[in-house]
């Protein structure tokens, strides 16, 4: 039978992230995917002037309310972007509603990058995704996220890895199952990640090549690899590492075509690659 995810992030109509990379990465991996939109923006916040954004708080418990009559299952509830910071409680209703025991819950604690929150974020955001993240089986922090969630400062962009590796353990006493922490770098001209998960004594540390710029939507780019690899039955630590190869390659791929970086990363492209990785290891 066909797995079922179900999506909680904001959508932009121009700039890949959140939904518009959370719903076709899903759906090429073979997951049927519905979405609850927390909020609707002309284009992302990033290098983007006058954008519009509608904070559609007041849909999450409608919207809600009716799928729960549907009598649907879901394999996988995918959390992200919040508007703000009371809408947790929404989001925890919803999970109550439309998971089960068997629903993998997957936390991206979306609101921060390079030591600070995101424009639009309001204070009370990393207390509250750690409420989020204590339901979770898989988080995907940032290292600023992480930072935040733990409330310990910011280690900049080239963390210790003693740093890092007490991030992680820390992460787990919170309360999930696995823990991806994304923007991990020990060295000038390198980006990574780390993965910890129960049973294992310390992360597991893999990096690729950084490259120059700012790439928007990488965090969304690769949690929707890692989840839609996890949802086919990958362990984590496979599940990560396809998902920093297909984010490496896309990146790739945006770097060639010489398009304006803050229109997103060109994901569609290895989709074909991302598929054969996921049917054949």
């Amino acid at each position: 039978m066909q797995k079922r995810a179900i999506a909680v992030h904001d959508i932009s109509c121009v700039g890949r992230c959140s939904l518009t990379v959370a719903l076709p990465v899903l759906s090429a991996a073979g997951l049927n995917t519905a979405i609850i939109p927390t909020a609707l923006l002309s284009t992302h916040t990033g290098e983007f002037q006058g954008y519009t954004h509608l904070d559609l708080s007041d849909q999450l418990r409608p919207i809600g309310d009716h799928l729960s009559t549907l009598g649907l299952h879901y394999d996988t509830f995918y959390s992200g972007y919040l508007a703000n910071g009371a809408q947790a409680d929404e989001v925890l209703r919803l999970m109550d509603q439309l998971c089960d025991e068997q629903t993998h819950i997957f936390v991206d604690p979306a609101f921060g990058d390079h030591g600070r929150m995101y424009s639009l974020m309001d204070e009370s955001m990393p207390r509250q995704m750690r409420r989020l993240v204590k339901c979770a089986k898989t988080i995907v922090p940032n290292m600023t996220e992480a930072s935040y969630l733990l409330e310990e400062p910011w280690p900049g962009e080239e963390a210790a890895e003693a740093t890092v590796t007490d991030f992680c353990r820390r992460l787990l006493e919170l309360g999930p199952e696995n823990v991806v922490v994304t923007d991990v770098n020990f060295r000038p001209g390198q980006t990574g990640i780390a993965v910890l998960r129960r049973g294992m004594e310390k992360p597991l540390y893999l990096f690729h090549e950084r490259f120059e710029g700012v790439f928007h939507g990488t965090g969304d780019v690769f949690a929707s690899f890692l989840l839609a690899a996890l949802m086919n039955d990958k362990p984590v630590e496979t599940a990560a590492q396809i998902a920093l190869d297909m984010t490496h390659f896309a990146i790739e791929e945006t770097v060639r075509s010489g398009e304006p970086l803050r229109y997103g990363m060109q994901f569609e492209k290895v989709l074909p690659l991302f598929w054969q990785r996921i049917r054949t290891e």
